[in-house]
């Protein structure tokens, strides 16, 4: 199983007093390829867990592989920043929804249901999710 990997799954896998902590790693252990997230995904991850070394072991071990450069994308980010500004969006969730569009086939891993349940590829295209169960 592969996927795109949002902060709130990362955060979750390495940190055991999260809400999600048991769910991610269950998750993890079912991950054969490396997951898709982004430069903003790692930074958030690092802000989070107050540790950048952490997140940097999680890439060179291959859990996740940033695969996205924000120049090359700056006018679809706009673009989506424009389209959900009333949910006020950060960077991180920006770029996963352009990975995702990007990546069509690959759900979002994540525990932020609140908002990837409203974010859409292209228009009106739903963002296939991999979350934790309602708690």
């Amino acid at each position: 199983m592969t996927g795109i990997a949002d902060a709130g799954f990362l955060v979750a896998f390495a940190n055991r007093k999260d809400l999600h902590h048991h769910w991610a790693v269950e998750v993890a252990t079912r991950i054969d390829k490396s997951l898709l997230t982004c430069d903003a995904v790692l930074a958030e991850t690092a802000f989070h867990l107050e540790d950048a070394s952490l997140v940097f072991a999680m890439a060179r071990e291959g859990l996740v592989r940033p695969q996205f450069q924000v120049s090359e994308h700056l006018i679809r980010l706009a673009e989506l920043a424009s389209r959900y500004s009333e949910r006020k969006p950060d960077l991180a969730d920006l770029c996963l929804i352009r990975l995702s569009e990007l990546n069509p086939r690959l759900p979002v891993i994540t525990t932020d249901v609140r908002d990837f349940r409203v974010y859409r590829r292209g228009r009106r295209e739903i963002i296939p999710l991999l979350h934790p169960p309602r708690i």
